[in-house]
């Protein structure tokens, strides 16, 4: 800010002596860091809606009762809040939101992970970057905003997949607020969290070893907030049949580093077809223009050796791209940001389960319970048992049961009590069982096409060190 101050004299000034375009001295004041309000007043005061009294009651509210004289964010005393150590997983849109909102909260210890670089796209509404900032780390350049706007928080950054931390890491973290924009990201987090959850000898689990994960997700106008306590609530894996295969794709993700086929598709056809035809609209039913995007997408996949580019691939994605509402990502940010509070302080009845927001067609939003799935592969351990034709292949088992239907796996490995039947990595595994695809899966454990079969343990990236055991049975 700057302080307009002229040295002339009341009497110039009256007399009209100042002429229009004359130059003034200026005094420049450097800028300030404003006082914060704080939550003292909320964790200072009992309330008749504790956590303890709500539908999903976790750990009872206990006011604090040493108030500092200076009751601003920066002067906060030691509470729950400043104690606790948070992880904000994704830096865009949903995360420099989430970040904001944990500074303004009194949160004093936070890190966050994300893979994306900065990308001139997000300017509009990601307000932690700037011009200068694209193509630098989001992480990075988020963290260090925080920290130099917001002095009593220290934000770490972390610039990689989630997938290159080890466990142990994400059990340092007393609460993690997920802001991913895709839906194979969150199961692997949210598979890493559950399986962080020591059980006893009667399968009850451990109290001291749950961290609680709040999910946030936006896609245009619509939005949804969640609150999963592993292996207490419904995990995001409960609630995989609610999300479709993911056809469309936020706006940030496909303007940097791609890393699917579509990606690259979405990118030739909402930011190459502008620049290289400003003046004419990209027609989907044109066999000329869908050549275009289909060859272009190409060349980009091929530099970032992605397979997988087809033309028919092309058709179904260029009709499929979310916008980024900056709203709406401030709505789903202050709902998860809230929920952290509350599972971290007790102050508040929190969340059971499940909050949407459907910003089209009014302000209002609704929530409701969502229940656990009882053959959940992550949060339950259930055996689940499947009667099979005996003549059904290894790979077609594979295909039909693992990766499509309502496990959705990605790479699965499998093993019998006697051998291993299929390993998709390493290489020389792979090449080892291969030949075990094309084989009657009956054959393979060693039955005669009938009876009880036996007990396979599967293992897949998107379930992390989380094993399914299923039962199998011949007709």
């Amino acid at each position: 800010t700057f302080n307009l101050m002229t040295k002339r004299s009341a009497t110039e000034m009256a007399n009209g002596d100042v002429h229009n375009g004359e130059n003034m001295e200026v005094d420049q004041v450097e800028p300030s860091i404003p006082s914060r309000g704080s939550l003292l007043t909320l964790l200072s005061r009992p309330s008749p809606f504790a956590n303890e009294t709500g539908a999903l009651p976790i750990g009872e509210f206990e006011p604090v009762t040493s108030l500092s004289p200076v009751t601003t964010t920066a002067d906060v005393p030691p509470t729950i809040l400043k104690d606790s150590k948070v992880l904000v997983v994704g830096a865009g849109g949903l995360g420099c939101e989430i970040l904001k909102n944990l500074a303004m909260s009194g949160l004093s210890q936070v890190d966050v992970i994300d893979l994306d670089t900065i990308d001139v796209t997000n300017l509009n509404r990601q307000f932690l970057f700037r011009q200068s900032d694209v193509g630098s780390s989001k992480a990075k350049v988020a963290a260090n905003f925080i920290n130099k706007r917001c002095p009593w928080m220290k934000v770490t950054a972390h610039h990689g997949m989630i997938q290159d931390k080890s466990p142990d890491f994400y059990a340092s973290f007393n609460v993690v607020i997920s802001g991913l924009d895709n839906v194979e990201a969150r199961r692997w987090l949210n598979a890493t969290i559950c399986g962080l959850v020591d059980l006893d000898d009667d399968g009850d689990p451990d109290p001291s070893t749950i961290i609680p994960i709040v999910d946030g997700g936006t896609e245009g106008f619509r939005g949804q907030a969640r609150c999963i306590l592993p292996r207490i609530t419904s995990c995001f894996e409960c609630s995989l049949d609610a999300f479709p295969p993911q056809r469309s794709f936020p706006l940030c993700t496909i303007a940097e580093t791609p890393r699917r086929p579509e990606h690259c598709i979405a990118y030739a056809s909402i930011l190459q077809w502008p620049k290289e035809f400003p003046d004419k609209k990209l027609d989907t039913d044109s066999p000329d223009d869908m050549k275009w995007v289909y060859d272009k997408a190409l060349e980009r996949a091929n530099a970032y050796n992605i397979g997988g580019v087809t033309y028919m691939l092309t058709m179904g994605v260029v009709k499929n791209i979310i916008p980024a509402v900056a709203s709406t990502n401030a709505i789903i940010a202050a709902a998860c940001v809230h929920e952290a509070v509350k599972l971290l302080s007790f102050c508040s009845q929190s969340l059971n389960t499940y909050m949407m927001y459907m910003g089209s067609t009014g302000v209002y939003s609704h929530t409701f319970v969502y229940e656990r799935k009882d053959n959940c592969p992550v949060c339950s351990s259930v055996v689940r048992k499947l009667t099979l034709d005996p003549t059904l292949t290894l790979n077609s088992f594979i295909q039909q049961y693992l990766k499509e239907g309502d496990l959705r796996l990605q790479s699965p490995s499998i093993t019998s009590t006697q051998k291993t039947l299929y390993m998709p990595k390493p290489p020389a595994l792979e090449k080892a069982t291969r030949a075990n695809l094309d084989q009657p899966l009956s054959k393979l454990l060693g039955g005669d096409g009938g009876g009880s079969g036996d007990e396979l343990t599967v293992t897949d990236p998107v379930l992390q060190q989380i094993t399914l055991q299923i039962t199998v049975k011949f007709e």
